[in-house]
């Protein structure tokens, strides 16, 4: 991840649940109590999102410890410690949603990748995700997916021409739509379409389209219309592809698979902070054991 595109919005993050103060925590705690938090994974998963509880709590204390046990992508286990922290109790309790909320949420998605990667079994194919994120946690979405296996499709509009269902109405049929893409565009910006039918798969292959996506096709479609699309051009299933029937797309053709739902409808993985106070403090890291030294 951008490191300073993640500064940026886990700074946004954090003003947005802080507001002016964290009043219960400062208002219990001095500011100079220190304790220990372990993030615990409470059910298996992948996990995703690891220098996320770093920076957020050196945004809140640069002096705040923290020792990763596992890196992105990792396979954890429940009730294996994902990190320690080791500070201030005030900054410890202040970042505990903000990161909970984000290493949750990734995970989950790195996790659901991964399961559907397994699902599929078929590497001829790779998975990909869509514009289908949350508006704000998009970089972390996307992100999220490699960590499960998965590739990206376009981070937005401004990275590729994607010419969908509506662009071709308004223009008048494929061809018109590429055409005049390809006219405006600079030759460093691939050409997608969407299609439904065998005759418009015709149309985007003798218009030169870089990818063609065959959209909302049953396996058997799809299937049939990857034969009439050369090698060189990359192919692509999308739409009413679920957990339930991806299996049945094994062998179809294309090249990649892009699922909305692998981000549009997240559940998030189970992990929460385990606190206590104390003099202890986090030394060393070695196979996900702790060792610690008594100030």
């Amino acid at each position: 991840m951008n490191q300073l595109k993640l500064r940026t919005l886990l700074q946004s993050f954090l003003l947005e649940d802080i507001g002016d103060n964290d009043i219960t925590s400062r208002s219990i705690f001095p500011p100079d109590q220190v304790g220990r938090g372990v993030f615990i994974a409470k059910e298996d998963g992948v996990i995703s999102g690891m220098e996320v509880i770093k920076e957020t709590y050196h945004l809140l204390d640069s002096q705040i410890e923290v020792v990763n046990h596992f890196t992105d992508g990792d396979k954890v286990l429940k009730g294996q410690k994902i990190a320690e922290v080791y500070g201030p109790i005030v900054h410890l309790l202040t970042g505990e949603r903000v990161i909970l909320n984000v290493i949750q949420r990734m995970s989950g998605i790195a996790t659901m990748t991964n399961r559907c990667i397994e699902e599929l079994d078929d590497p001829s194919i790779q998975l990909c995700d869509t514009r289908k994120t949350a508006p704000g946690l998009r970089m972390f979405d996307k992100y999220a997916v490699v960590c499960g296996g998965g590739k990206n499709h376009r981070q937005g509009l401004n990275d590729g021409v994607m010419i969908k269902d509506n662009h071709i109405s308004f223009c008048g049929s494929i061809s018109k739509a590429i055409q005049t893409a390809r006219e405006k565009i600079g030759h460093m910006v691939k050409i997608e379409v969407e299609t439904e039918t065998k005759e418009e798969v015709l149309e985007a292959v003798e218009a030169s389209a870089d990818v063609i996506m065959f959209d909302n096709r049953s396996p058997e479609e799809v299937k049939d219309f990857s034969q009439h699309v050369p090698d060189s051009i990359v192919t692509e299933a999308s739409g009413g592809i679920n957990l339930d029937n991806l299996a049945s797309y094994r062998g179809c053709g294309v090249d990649y698979i892009s699922l909305g739902f692998l981000t549009h409808s997240v559940r998030a993985l189970d992990i929460s902070l385990q606190v206590n106070e104390g003099n202890k403090k986090v030394l060393n890291l070695e196979d996900n054991q702790i060792c610690y030294a008594t100030n």
